[in-house]
């Protein structure tokens, strides 16, 4: 009895641990679900707290006058320059990309990253229509040449500009050149798909008024080297083959007396007086000079056999100038200056009759440049005796001109070509000289535009009141002026 007693008890010891275990098992795993509950929501929490609501980007404030672009990954800053030059004022893409960084606070990146909003400055409203400074004929012209790629060019800013600043009011530049390239856009059937230089040319021009200069632009007429490699029915023909006739071996020349080359000619020479040249100037106005002249068949010659090569040049001019005057601009040619000697071997070849070109132009250019006269009068080195060369073309040309009102007004050289004493001196002495014989203004040729003398030249000739020259310049209230 006493034993079934103390097994009872064991027994009921053992139920009551085995419900107290029970117990503690539920209230810690009731514990533990409760942590892990209050853990996750205190992870939750901690998201909720640290997740900000995205504020969207202020949107760029566009200035009048600019336009916002997406850029693409790794895109140049001078690439997108040059997508939208043509839509600015700016001339250069050199000088876009500077204005587009400055826009960009000053952005140093040389590319953008994707998307990135780029300010383009500058943005025309509509495309620029330039108007012509008009001048009298004998307006005093101080000029320098620059050939198309350089006028396009920043070097060819700065020479602008520093020409201006030395005292120059006029720049001479290519629209066509010998070798028959044409700088601007021009839509004519025979000439067709070409490169294009200068691609806006009112712009330009707008650019040379805001520097107070005077715009010249000159056309080389029939020597032609494009068209008649693209066209050679209006080349010279040989008479031995009567295929294309050639110069000395080269195939340049156009037929001077054919209709469609005229025409050709004259309406380039119309398209820039009408986008704002104050001047046309022709160059290679006559007939090639060099090679077998005999060998040389001509359209005229069937077509008006009772003429000369100088009655194909002056009825050609009387054309032009008839379709050129009525735009404002003036016409200048550029002849060669033995022409003052009126040598008739000199006539015959070029057809360059000065008493009958003078009808039909505003100024008359000889290119007199002294080391060009080849053993002349008696000189063994003629680009050592600029006064010389120089007075005697200029009393010359001043003769055989005279009455007609023609303005004479010489090419002089800038190039130390056969001659040992080119020199500021040198550019002085021609200007002076020139200027005695009664010249108006001049033209500085330099081939590679390389005015480092008449630069130094200049300020010294300026300051001389009149000496060298009377200072002309553009009259104040038809200047233009570029704003950036």
């Amino acid at each position: 009895m006493r034993r079934f007693g103390w097994i009872c008890l064991v027994m009921l010891v053992g139920l009551c641990s085995a419900v107290a275990f029970l117990r503690f098992s539920v209230s810690v795993v009731s514990a533990a679900s409760h942590s892990v509950t209050q853990a996750k929501l205190l992870k939750t929490s901690a998201k909720a707290t640290l997740s900000v609501p995205a504020v969207p980007a202020p949107p760029i404030s566009i200035p009048a006058g600019d336009t916002l672009y997406s850029a693409k990954r790794g895109e140049a800053v001078v690439t997108v320059a040059r997508r939208y030059l043509g839509q600015t004022s700016y001339l250069t893409s050199s000088e876009l990309s500077d204005a587009i960084r400055k826009a960009n606070g000053d952005y140093q990146g040389t590319f953008f990253k994707a998307n990135q909003q780029v300010l383009i400055p500058g943005i025309l409203p509509a495309p620029i229509v330039e108007k012509m400074v008009p001048v009298q004929r004998d307006f005093e012209v101080r000029a320098v040449y620059l050939t198309a790629i350089m006028a396009a060019s920043d070097h060819g800013v700065r020479i602008v500009k520093q020409w201006h600043d030395v005292g120059g009011n006029a720049v001479v530049f290519d629209i066509k050149d010998s070798d028959g390239s044409v700088n601007i856009p021009f839509d004519y059937p025979l000439l067709g798909q070409h490169h294009v230089v200068i691609h806006d040319l009112p712009k330009y021009i707008r650019f040379l008024h805001s520097q107070n200069m005077h715009a010249i632009a000159r056309v080389a007429i029939f020597r032609d080297q494009h068209l008649v490699e693209t066209h050679p029915e209006l080349a010279v023909k040989s008479r031995k083959t009567g295929l294309p006739w050639r110069e000395n071996g080269k195939l340049v020349w156009t037929d001077s007396s054919n209709p469609k080359v005229q025409d050709y000619d004259i309406a380039l020479a119309k398209a820039a007086a009408e986008a704002g040249a104050d001047e046309i100037q022709f160059d290679y106005v006559r007939f090639p000079a060099e090679g077998d002249q005999k060998d040389a068949s001509f359209n005229f010659e069937t077509a008006h056999p009772g003429w000369r090569r100088s009655d194909v040049i002056t009825d050609f001019l009387k054309r032009a100038y008839a379709q050129i005057h009525p735009t404002g601009a003036l016409l200048s040619l550029d002849v060669f200056g033995v022409m003052a000697w009126q040598r008739p071997a000199d006539l015959n070849h070029t057809g360059q009759d000065i008493v009958g070109m003078a009808k039909y132009c505003d100024v008359i250019s000889p290119m007199i440049y002294p080391s060009h006269f080849f053993k002349m009068d008696g000189y063994d080195h003629p680009g050592d005796a600029p006064e010389h060369f120089i007075g005697e073309s200029m009393a010359r040309f001043e003769k055989i001109t005279a009455g007609s009102g023609v303005v004479i007004r010489p090419w002089l050289q800038a190039f130390r070509w056969r001659t040992k004493s080119y020199s500021p001196d040198y550019i002085k002495v021609q200007v002076l000289t020139a200027k005695q014989k009664g010249g108006i203004g001049f033209l500085f040729w330099n081939a590679a535009n390389d005015y480092s003398k008449p630069y130094i030249a200049m300020p010294e000739m300026k300051a001389s009141a009149g000496k060298y020259f009377r200072g002309d310049e553009l009259p104040k209230t038809m200047q233009a002026s570029l704003s950036h």
